[in-house]
C-alpha cells in the first residue's frame, strides 16, 4: 500500500490569506491526525537555525503555525538543533517569543548531554543521541529542503542524520566520505589545487599529505581540473557509504519512538544548492514548490525528490562557471552525486520502499 504524502502546491486563487502557504500548513496538520498524537505528550521540533548571513531557513510564521498547534491540541513543544547559542538563531527570527516555544540546543549548552547507542559500519562506530531528543515522546522533523555538497539532497533524512547527534558522530559520518582520491607518488606540491578551491575546502597538511574538508567540499572538480601532474581522480565509492552512513544514523536516532510517535514535515520553497549551515544563501536553483507532510519517512523524501526538476532549473542558483553534468536528478547534475541513492539506504533499513501517493490540501 502505497503511503500518505500530504502536499500543497504554491498556487493561489485569490488575493487571500488563506490561500498563501503557511495557511495552507494549518490545514495539512489538521488532516494529518496530528493533533491527535501530541495530546499530553512533549513533541520535540528539529529544525535547522541556519547561521551568519543566510536567510533561506524555515520562515518563523511556518514554525509558529506548528508550535500553535501542538499547543491546541494539549501537547507541550520545544524547538531544537545543534550549536543553538553560538549559530544566533535569534538573528533569523528564531526566539521563543516570536515562535510560541523555546530554541533549545538538543545536546545541551556543552554538547554533552547524550545517549549512545553502538553501530557498526565502517568507521561509523557510535551514535550519539542528543539528549533533549531522546528523553522527548514524540518526534517532528521540520526540514528545509535544498541541495548538498556532501549528499547532494538535504531534506529529512539530513535534519536527522547531521542535526539529532553529537560533534563525535558526526566525524565518524564525515569520516566515510569520499569522492576526491590524491595519488602522492604524482603530487609535485604545486598547490594550483588549493588556489583553485572556491569553498577553501582542501590543504596540504604538515606531512605534506593532500586532505580535503568533505563538508566544504561541493565536488566541483576545479581542484582535479588544474592539477598539471593528474595527482587527484574522483571516486564515488566512499560517497555511498556516507550516504548508507546517514540513513543508518537516522534509524538510529528515529528507533528512539515508536512508529506513530514521529512525523516529517519538508518546506520546499528558497531550494538552494547548498545546506543552511553555509550560513548565507544563494539564488533559488528552481521555482518554490510547496510543502509536504507525512508519517512515512521515505515516502516524504522521494515525493520531494521528484517534485524538483531540472527542466524548471533557474539559471541563477547555479555559480558562475560551474558546468552541470548531462544526466540525472538537478542534485546529481549539480554535485556529481545521486541525491536517490539515501532512498535505497532507507530501503534496507526498513522505512519501506517509497511508493507513494500524493494527497492535495489546498
Amino acid at each position: 500500500m502505497s503511503a500518505k504524502v500530504l502536499f500543497s502546491n504554491m498556487a493561489y486563487a485569490a488575493y487571500d490569506a488563506n490561500e498563501t502557504l503557511p495557511c495552507k500548513l494549518g490545514r495539512q496538520l489538521a488532516a494529518s491526525g496530528l493533533g491527535d498524537k501530541v495530546k499530553d505528550k512533549t513533541v520535540a521540533i528539529k529544525i535547522h537555525v541556519g547561521s551568519e548571513v543566510g536567510y533561506s531557513t524555515i520562515p518563523p510564521v511556518f514554525m509558529r503555525i506548528l508550535a500553535q498547534f501542538v499547543k491546541d491540541h494539549g501537547g507541550n513543544c520545544f524547538f531544537t538543533d545543534h550549536y543553538v547559542a553560538a549559530r544566533r538563531p535569534e538573528h533569523r527570527g528564531y526566539t521563543q517569543e516570536s515562535l510560541g516555544a523555546p530554541v533549545l540546543e538538543a545536546s545541551g549548552y556543552l554538547g554533552k548531554y547524550i545517549y549512545t547507542k553502538e553501530v557498526d559500519f565502517k568507521t561509523f562506530k557510535h551514535v550519539d543521541i542528543a539528549g533533549l531528543i531522546h528523553d522527548a515522546d514524540f518526534f517532528i522533523d521540520f526540514a528545509h529542503v535544498k541541495g548538498h555538497g556532501c549528499c547532494a539532497y538535504g531534506g529529512a533524512v539530513k535534519n536527522i542524520s547531521m542535526g539529532c547527534v553529537s560533534d563525535r558522530t558526526r566525524r565518524e559520518q564525515h569520516s566515510l566520505e569520499g569522492g576526491l582520491k590524491w595519488d602522492s607518488s604524482k603530487c609535485t606540491h604545486c598547490e594550483a589545487c588549493i588556489g583553485a578551491c572556491n569553498h577553501k575546502a582542501n590543504t596540504f597538511n604538515d606531512k605534506g599529505d593532500y586532505e580535503v574538508n568533505f563538508h566544504n567540499c561541493t565536488l566541483c572538480q576545479h581542484c582535479l581540473k588544474v592539477c598539471p601532474a593528474g595527482a587527484i581522480t574522483l571516486t564515488d565509492s566512499s560517497y555511498l557509504d556516507f550516504q548508507q552512513g546517514l540513513a543508518l544514523c537516522t534509524k538510529t536516532v528515529l528507533d528512539t519512538f515508536e512508529p506513530g510517535n514521529r512525523f516529517f514535515i519538508n518546506l520546499l520553497i528558497n531550494i538552494t544548492a547548498m545546506c543552511d549551515c553555509w550560513g548565507m544563501t544563494t539564488p533559488s536553483l528552481v521555482p518554490d514548490i510547496g510543502l509536504m507532510s507525512s508519517w512515512d519517512l521515505m515516502a516524504i523524501e522521494k515525493a520531494s525528490l521528484d517534485q524538483i526538476k531540472w527542466e524548471k532549473l533557474i539559471n541563477e542558483g547555479v555559480p558562475e562557471g560551474i558546468t552541470l553534468g548531462g544526466k540525472g536528478h538537478l542534485f546529481e547534475r549539480l554535485h556529481g552525486k545521486d541525491p536517490y541513492a539515501q532512498l535505497t539506504f532507507l530501503e534496507k533499513y526498513g522505512f519501506g520502499r517509497g511508493d507513494y501517493e500524493l494527497e492535495m490540501i489546498k
